[in-house]
């Protein structure tokens, strides 16, 4: 007698449902349809995933909230100018800058050897680059290597070259 290849299945939610294992080979349709009542059935899934979706947009914006709230406050707090650039990158480009700013102050001031001096001209240099794309083109940089992107933004604005080419 051949195995069967049509399962019904009471699903951990309750759900009934006919499930197709013919793809399964037969010594294992057993053990997967044990597998799927464990589980919620498709429907039910789907909803449950509908639901974290809207749950995690909505932690997602309540973070980058918090994120741009922090940027703002520490931008006005040392006097870092406006970024300019398309409207759709500005305030990812200010959660970067502020970012990037925090991990050099720890890296190079609290746990480096930079000292108060050195670190306020770090912070003159970044004032004079307020292209938003250049902070979010930095955002996977290390704190350390601050200063020498700095410099290198500073001398491509000193040429007169199209820096992207």
């Amino acid at each position: 007698m051949a195995i069967s290849t049509h399962w019904t299945v009471t699903h951990d939610c309750g759900h009934e449902a006919e499930h197709d294992l013919s793809a399964r080979p037969a010594d294992r349709r057993s053990g997967y349809a044990r597998w799927l009542a464990a589980r919620d059935c498709t429907d039910c899934w789907k909803a449950s995933r509908d639901t974290d979706t809207q749950s995690t947009k909505e932690w997602l914006a309540t973070r980058r909230a918090e994120e741009r709230q922090a940027a703002d406050e520490w931008a006005q707090q040392f006097a870092m100018p406006p970024l300019e650039g398309p409207d759709t990158i500005l305030d990812w480009g200010e959660r970067c800058r502020h970012q990037l700013m925090t991990a050099a102050h720890s890296d190079l001031v609290l746990e480096g050897t930079c000292d108060d001096t050195t670190w306020a001209e770090l912070e003159a240099k970044a004032r004079t680059v307020t292209r938003a794309g250049w902070w979010l083109d930095q955002r996977t940089a290390d704190g350390t290597d601050l200063p020498e992107l700095l410099d290198a933004a500073s001398e491509q604005d000193r040429s007169t070259e199209n820096p992207y080419l």
